[in-house]
């Protein structure tokens, strides 16, 4: 299925568990010392980086970009690391993250609240998922290095859908569906 940012609710709605996406439009990178700024920002009453609101954060480590090129590879990190501040995120707006790796049950909780999703991008494919990003530029905290705040403009970008506004997780489902019993 094909989708374009910023997400709607009613957009999200049509998202399952599991779910392939390609992604098309803006996106915004950034990681733990980024979120935790921002978070920050949000509860002193001050405007974020970016309007939070219909985005999606990827949570990815970027590199040098090769001559020719808006970026280097591209992978997602460990969404793990993003869990403390996401439930804020959320409520002020966010509507979808990418990274890799379970998400907490408060998080999950969130995503339901606030009709969010969250998606996977597959580790190890680094190289192949900057292809699909067509300008990359820092927005914010530039003396956090891969750190700082960027905002990518992607055509394709693929995913899937991993924790939906319903409840679902690919992951849980995925084990559940593959896994063997033991012969008693």
């Amino acid at each position: 299925m094909k989708i374009t940012t910023p997400l709607t609710d009613d957009v999200i709605a049509t998202l399952h568990a599991g779910d392939k996406v390609e992604i098309s439009g803006v996106i915004y990178v950034g990681r733990d010392a980024a979120h935790k700024r921002i978070v920050e920002a949000l509860n002193k009453g001050e405007t974020p980086p970016f309007d939070p609101k219909g985005q999606i954060i990827y949570y990815m480590g970027p590199s040098p970009a090769p001559p020719g090129r808006p970026i280097g590879s591209a992978g997602p990190t460990t969404s793990g690391r993003m869990d403390a501040y996401t439930p804020r995120l959320l409520e002020a707006g966010l509507k979808g993250m990418i990274g890799k790796g379970n998400r907490s049950r408060a998080v999950r909780e969130a995503i339901v609240k606030h009709k969010a999703v969250y998606f996977a991008a597959t580790g190890g494919a680094a190289a192949l998922i900057s292809q699909t990003i067509k300008k990359a530029e820092t927005v914010a905290y530039p003396e956090l290095g891969a750190e700082a705040v960027l905002r990518l403009e992607v055509e394709d970008f693929p995913a899937i859908v991993v924790n939906d506004i319903y409840g679902g997780d690919a992951y849980d489902e995925g084990k559940r569906r593959y896994r063997c019993e033991s012969a008693s």
